[in-house]
C-alpha cells in the first residue's frame, strides 16, 4: 500500500506581496492543513486560510520558537534580509525543515562584490567592474569607462542600489554618497539590451527552472527615475526564448550551484539571476538574488499549475530531479500601486477604497498594508502598497485587467505605471 503525502504545517516568513503570493498558492495545495505568515500584512490577515503571527521576519529567535512550540513542518523564507542574518542556519540547527539558502551561500546577494568575484572566479558572463572602498580610486576608475556608468552598493538596498550614471559627474557624486561611512561600491561597464529574471529552484544539486519573467524597476513610465523594489512584472518574458533559457542555464545558473557546492556554500533554495539579453540572445548576469523577485513572483506563482508545496518539500529533500512543474499558457501581469513619495519617503495610514470591489479578473497581492482592528479597514503601511495581479491568453489581456482593477482602489496619493509590460506589447 502506498504511504500517503505528509500533510504539512507551513510558515511563510516574510511580510510583502512577495509573502503574501507564496502563502496564497500554499494555502492552495490539498497538503496544506495550516499556513502562518511572520509578520503577514493586512491580505494575508484577511484570508481565511492563513493566521498572521505578529513576528518581525528578522527575529530568528522567535521564529524558530514559534515553529517548535505549533509543529511547523516546512518554512520558507520570502525576503533577502531574514536569509542573509541566518534564519535556515538557525531553522536547520533546530531541526526544522527551511527552504531557502543558508547565511553562507546568501552571500551571493548580501554583497555585489563577493557575487561579482565569484562570477569571475568561474568565468561566468557579466559586465567588466572593480570594487573600490576610497572615492580617489573610484574617479580615476570612472574616467575610464564609456557612459553611462553603472554604480552599486555593495550591501542589501531593498532593490534600490543600482545608479546608471549618464555622465561622469553624476558616477563620482554617486561614488561619494555610496562609500560613505565606511561602505564598499562596485563599479561597472553598462551592458546593451534588454532585462529579464530567470529564477531557479535549487535543492543543493538539482536546479528546477521557474517561468521566465521582465519586471520593471525605474519608477516612472518609459524605464524614467529612480531604481526602485520593482514597478510591475510579467510572465512570461518573449525575450527568453527557449535558446536564450537553455543558454542561460548552460553557462549561468549551472556553473553558479556547481561552483558555490565547490567552495563550500551549497546552494538551496530560490536563485534569481538577473540578466541583461544581449542582441544575439547572450545572457550576462547583472545581479544574484538569493529568494524570488518582487514582483515578478507574482506573476510567477499566478502561472504554476503545479503544487507548490510538492516542490518545496522536494527542495528541502534534495529531490528536485524528480520534479517537473506545469504552467498556464496565459500569461500574467502585475502592476504595483504605490504611495506618494516613493521610492523616498512616504505617508502611511492611508485608508484603501475598493478593494473589496474587485472581480475576479484580478488578484490583489498585499505589500505594505496594515489591516485596523475593526478587520475591516486596510491602510497603506509602506512604499509599494499592492501588486494587483490578472491573467489572460496573452499579455495584453493581462494588462488590460490588471490595469482596470487598478482604476478601481484608490486612497490619497496613490499612483503606478501606466506602461508595464510595453516591452513585451513591442514584440507582439
Amino acid at each position: 500500500m502506498q504511504a500517503q503525502p505528509t500533510s504539512h504545517r507551513i510558515l511563510v516568513i516574510g511580510g510583502g506581496g512577495r509573502e503574501h503570493a507564496l502563502a496564497w498558492k500554499i494555502a492552495d495545495s490539498p497538503r496544506t492543513v495550516a499556513v502562518f505568515v511572520a509578520p503577514g500584512n493586512a491580505g494575508t490577515a484577511r484570508d481565511p486560510r492563513m493566521v498572521n503571527v505578529p513576528i518581525a521576519a528578522d527575529d530568528t529567535r522567535a521564529l524558530v520558537e514559534f515553529a517548535l512550540a505549533n509543529t511547523i513542518t516546512l518554512a520558507v523564507v520570502g525576503p533577502e534580509g531574514p536569509l542573509v542574518g541566518g534564519v535556515v542556519d538557525a531553522f536547520e540547527a533546530a531541526g526544522l525543515a527551511c527552504f531557502g539558502p543558508n547565511a553562507a551561500a546568501a552571500e551571493l546577494e548580501a554583497s555585489k562584490a563577493f557575487s561579482k568575484r565569484f562570477l569571475a572566479r568561474h568565468s561566468i558572463p557579466t559586465a567588466d567592474y572593480a570594487v573600490f572602498t576610497e572615492v580617489n580610486a573610484a574617479r580615476l576608475y570612472i574616467q575610464t569607462l564609456p557612459l553611462p556608468i553603472v554604480l552599486k552598493a555593495d550591501g542589501l538596498a531593498a532593490g534600490k542600489g543600482v545608479i546608471i550614471a549618464p555622465d561622469q559627474d553624476t558616477a563620482n557624486d554617486a561614488a561619494e554618497r555610496l562609500l560613505a561611512n565606511g561602505g564598499r561600491v562596485v563599479i561597472e561597464r553598462y551592458l546593451e539590451g534588454e532585462e529579464a529574471s530567470y529564477m531557479v529552484m535549487v535543492d543543493g544539486d538539482n536546479i528546477v527552472p521557474l517561468a521566465s519573467s521582465q519586471d520593471h524597476k525605474p519608477a516612472y513610465d518609459g524605464d524614467n527615475g529612480p531604481n526602485t523594489g520593482g514597478m510591475g512584472a510579467y510572465s512570461p518574458a518573449p525575450v527568453v526564448t527557449g535558446a536564450v533559457a537553455e543558454r542561460a542555464m548552460r553557462e549561468i545558473i549551472r556553473p553558479t550551484v556547481h561552483g558555490m557546492a565547490e567552495e563550500g556554500r551549497s546552494f538551496r533554495g530560490f536563485l534569481y539571476a538577473g540578466l541583461m539579453i544581449d542582441s544575439q540572445g547572450k545572457p550576462c548576469v547583472l545581479e544574484f538574488n538569493v529568494r524570488l523577485g518582487d514582483p515578478e513572483a507574482e506573476p510567477i506563482l499566478m502561472r504554476l499549475e503545479s503544487d507548490l508545496v510538492d516542490l518545496l518539500e522536494a527542495g528541502v529533500e534534495q529531490r528536485l530531479d524528480s520534479m517537473t512543474p506545469a504552467w498556464r499558457d496565459q500569461a500574467a501581469l502585475s502592476v504595483v500601486m504605490a504611495s506618494a513619495g516613493y521610492p523616498g519617503a512616504v505617508e502611511k495610514g492611508h485608508a484603501i477604497s475598493g478593494i473589496d470591489n474587485i472581480t475576479n479578473n484580478a488578484t490583489l497581492f498585499h505589500a505594505g498594508t496594515s489591516l485596523d482592528e475593526d478587520g475591516v479597514t486596510v491602510r497603506t503601511a509602506g512604499g509599494r502598497v499592492l501588486c494587483v495581479t490578472a491573467l489572460g491568453h496573452d499579455i495584453a489581456t493581462a494588462r488590460e485587467r490588471a490595469y482596470a482593477a487598478t482604476k478601481i482602489i484608490n486612497w490619497p496619493g496613490a499612483w503606478c505605471r501606466r506602461d508595464i509590460g510595453y516591452r513585451a506589447l513591442s514584440r507582439m
